[in-house]
């Protein structure tokens, strides 16, 4: 009786671990979507021209194999698993990948004043 029930403990655990790794999954698939998604409201046609210029000179300035993953991410609305299929990359490695282009696009965004 006692192992019946350390197994239904451990059989519990797992199934709990199995949802939160699903729920994640779901999570991430969510905020890796499109930014041509997003709806602007209010703007311009000059302000959306100047935000575009301002985007693309930022991501001129990144390495052309990271400037390609993120128009794969953001312009184009892939996944990151498609990502990595088409890269021949880990999922993991284009999310490192990701993290390091958006960190030097930030810190390329505050260091010039566009």
């Amino acid at each position: 009786m006692q192992q019946q029930t350390v197994y239904d403990r451990y059989k519990k655990e797992i199934y709990r671990i199995g949802w939160r790794l699903q729920y994640r999954a779901r999570k991430m698939k969510q905020r890796e979507g499109a930014t041509d998604q997003i709806e602007r409201y209010g703007t311009t046609f000059t302000e959306s021209a100047d935000d575009k210029m301002l985007v693309e000179q930022l991501l001129d300035q990144l390495p052309q194999n990271g400037r390609a993953l993120m128009d794969m991410l953001y312009m184009q609305g892939q996944t990151e698993k498609e990502v990595a299929g088409k890269l021949n990359m880990s999922q993991q490695g284009v999310n490192k990948w990701k993290q390091k282009m958006i960190r030097q696009l930030s810190e390329t965004a505050n260091s010039q004043r566009y």
